[in-house]
């Protein structure tokens, strides 16, 4: 793994002005590795402030630096920064992080659009760095000159965390899982209040089969230039919950073999995660915790641990159906979608993958 770049690289956001958007900025307003150069969006507000063309939310200020810089176009020709991080929405994301690409630019996707494509690496680093090695296919298959890299839905990376070092260790065969997902998930203003409040709703469009296919990809083997996929059967459930910040799933997993909580338990205390994600900017000190607490992980207590880049184990026990059962949860916007983002960006950069001089 290479050092820290000699000098900072510039960096775009893309949707700049939506929720992932702004917390793309808010992480890399003052990022030791890279420097934020560019801000685009959508027709109507290029050509205004940043201040003025985003409804900025949260509960931090806007970065003073950010607030008179001018929204481009979403296009190559508009901006130029060798990183593109996309928070653009599907409808939009298809075709213009695919012109970036093919115009040399390596782009750190949020979208759905490329994620299952065969020759599109979906990376957490912890966890499937390898699948990297997929960009030099891509740019063989397409003729990008640069590349498309896709962290994946905001739940899926939550189970994914807490499954990675059970398949690593034992084989996953059957996985079950339900999914307690955050209002800041639908982007802003989200979910009606009428719709949410005081209520649960037993569908999001479109994200069990993204959840069941997404963590597939991820647990699975990368062979010469293709994935293959993790041989698991999965049954998901996706629901939206009050909650404003970070995404709970419960999981009840079925091995090869027997399996027991006290194994399992053993396998979730030693991961680390993949050596080349380590001692990244973003990179918590700690990417997956277990709480022995009988009521965590809590979102409203366990949710900002790492910066918002942990994610929290807890609930380990036999299941009567499976083998295992446990709860995982994290920050749906941090961990789950810009803060993946930016950590895969560190990744490229860490080994060797972008250019910094």
């Amino acid at each position: 793994m290479s050092a820290a770049p000699s000098r900072r690289i510039p960096v775009a956001v893309l949707g700049a002005t939506g929720a992932v958007g702004q917390t793309f900025i808010r992480l890399l307003a003052n990022h030791p590795w890279f420097e934020l150069a560019e801000l685009a969006a959508s027709e109507r507000s290029a050509g205004r402030p940043y201040r003025e063309a985003a409804r900025w939310v949260g509960a931090n200020a806007m970065p003073a630096q950010v607030g008179g810089m001018t929204v481009r176009n979403c296009t190559p020709a508009e901006v130029g920064a060798p990183i593109v991080f996309s928070a653009l929405d599907a409808s939009a994301a298809g075709e213009v992080e695919a012109a970036f690409a093919a115009a040399g630019r390596l782009v750190l996707s949020n979208a759905k659009n490329y994620r299952m494509e065969a020759d599109v690496p979906l990376v957490i680093p912890e966890v499937n760095s390898d699948h990297l090695a997929l960009l030099d296919t891509q740019r063989a298959v397409r003729g990008w000159k640069g590349g498309i890299v896709t962290n994946a839905n905001c739940a899926a990376i939550m189970a994914v965390m807490g499954l990675a070092p059970l398949h690593s260790a034992f084989g996953i065969r059957k996985l079950f899982i339900a999914t307690m997902q955050a209002v800041s998930g639908a982007g802003y203003p989200g979910v009606p209040s009428l719709d949410i409040l005081g209520n649960v709703v037993p569908y999001i469009s479109g994200e069990e089969a993204k959840i069941e296919t997404e963590i597939q990809k991820m647990l699975g083997r990368r062979i010469d230039d293709r994935i293959e996929a993790a041989p698991i059967t999965i049954s998901a459930h996706a629901n939206r919950v009050a909650v404003e910040n970070g995404h709970t799933v419960c999981l009840s997993v079925g091995f090869e073999r027997r399996v027991s909580a006290d194994e399992a338990l053993d396998a979730l205390r030693s991961w680390r995660g993949d050596a080349a994600a380590r001692g990244l900017p973003s990179s918590p000190e700690m990417p997956l915790v277990v709480s022995d607490l009988p009521d965590r992980p809590q979102p409203r207590r366990d949710v900002e641990l790492g910066g918002g880049m942990t994610v929290t184990v807890g609930r380990v026990r036999g299941d009567a159906l499976f083998d295992v059962k446990l709860v995982a949860m994290g920050h749906n916007t941090i961990r789950g979608a810009a803060g993946a983002s930016v950590l895969n960006a560190e990744l490229l950069v860490a080994t060797d993958r972008v250019k910094t001089a």
